[in-house]
């Protein structure tokens, strides 16, 4: 069962989907906000997967289209880490404000940069009772120096990062594409969903860069943190899972997975499936 949703996040409309199970329950629902990846949209292929597997699972699920993304209403391409933190807190609102779903029992699980905004979100909101985060990050700068890895690759996004502020103080903004920012081998872009955005103001850059889930990972105990990577990620340097891990509180779970890359639930793992629904019968299970 699928309902496309809307609500309000700072004067912008919000796209989504909301997924329900198909047995009816008297009582209200537990439920999770289901967040893309960077500049993606809701209809991407992991996000899809999980809201499904929530749903059969008994859950609530939302994915929904950032602010600048897809369906929803803003600036295109304009993901700014802290806005996307607002706009999860928003929907979230929106879910507690439903009469089918128990606003005590709503939980958030994203990919990649969604990952690392719903750790922060959870961090700094307490209306988030559980958090799990796939191929998230805690340390913008960190991550992108292991990201540009090579002394060429690291000068060249230094220069990137030198010109964008400068054209900045002119006046004379500059847009970055997709892969100059975070390099995806081509063997995995074939996970990117359709209509993903391919360029980006600088101001992104910088954002991304100053973005510090570790300074609020520690807050989110003793609500449940599940912490999934894979242990050779393509992406995202597995090291940021190992450090939010080292700065969260209990109760967190750290899996790092050796058969899977970075767009993990989108290769609908049979292991990573489990990992989950048992870490959710144990910590957040769909009927209180």
């Amino acid at each position: 069962m699928e309902e496309r949703v809307g609500f309000e996040s700072d004067g912008l409309r919000l796209a989504g989907i909301l997924h329900l199970p198909e047995t009816p329950q008297a009582e209200s629902r537990a439920a999770f906000l289901v967040l893309h990846g960077f500049g993606s949209n809701k209809d991407a292929g992991g996000g899809t997967t999980v809201a499904k597997m929530l749903a059969g699972l008994g859950y609530a699920a939302l994915r929904f289209d950032f602010r600048g993304c897809s369906e929803s209403q803003g600036e295109r391409g304009r993901v700014i880490c802290k806005e996307q933190v607002r706009d999860t807190r928003n929907a979230l609102s929106y879910l507690a404000s439903r009469t089918d779903i128990d606003p005590k029992r709503i939980g958030v699980v994203g990919q990649s940069f969604g990952a690392a905004v719903a750790v922060y979100s959870a961090g700094v909101d307490r209306r988030i009772a559980a958090c799990i985060s796939s191929g998230g990050w805690g340390d913008g700068a960190k991550k992108f120096r292991r990201q540009h890895a090579s002394a060429r690759a690291w000068k060249k996004f230094a220069a990137m990062m030198k010109e964008g502020k400068r054209r900045k103080r002119s006046g004379k903004p500059m847009s970055v594409s997709r892969y100059d920012i975070v390099p995806i081998p081509p063997r995995l872009r074939g996970n990117l969903a359709p209509g993903s955005i391919m360029e980006f103001p600088f101001e992104v850059v910088e954002t991304m860069y100053a973005f510090n889930a570790n300074e609020v990972v520690g807050r989110i105990a003793p609500r449940p943190l599940l912490l999934l990577h894979s242990a050779d990620d393509s992406v995202t340097p597995t090291e940021q899972s190992i450090e939010l891990f080292e700065r969260a509180g209990k109760p967190t779970d750290l899996h790092l997975i050796a058969d899977v890359d970075h767009f993990m639930f989108s290769e609908q793992n049979t292991l990573v499936i489990n990992l989950v629904r048992n870490w959710l019968d144990k910590y957040f299970p769909a009927r209180a």
